[in-house]
């Protein structure tokens, strides 16, 4: 059974940084993994993706401020220069062939 254990979460004041991390267990052969963010009642939007472990993408308000790293089955998210709109509830996501999973959510809050 696959789990993904999320950590690093909390508040941060404007112009700080948090590093997110995401541990996957019970996983073969990892295609996808990467970062989401949801806001109650807006749609979840990606944030961070690294494909076959080396291709990244971002999502356009976080590129140049955020980066997507791998370790094994554990990947980062180094968030630079937040801004109160990165504010969010963030989910890891794992794709493995044509299965998709889920973190539970890690609560990232930008405020003064």
């Amino acid at each position: 059974q696959v789990q993904l254990v999320e950590s690093g979460g909390g508040l941060v004041q404007p112009g700080g940084s948090l590093r997110l991390s995401c541990a996957a267990s019970g996983t073969i052969s990892i295609n996808s993994m990467g970062w989401y963010r949801q806001i109650p009642g807006k749609h979840r939007e990606l944030v961070a993706i690294i494909s076959n472990g080396v291709n990244t993408f971002y999502g356009k308000d976080v590129e140049g401020r955020f980066t997507i790293s791998r370790e094994q089955n554990t990947i980062y998210l180094q968030m630079n220069n937040l801004k109160p709109d990165d504010t969010d509830k963030y989910y890891c996501y794992v794709r493995e062939g044509a299965e998709e999973y889920w973190g539970q959510g890690i609560q990232v809050n930008v405020s003064s």
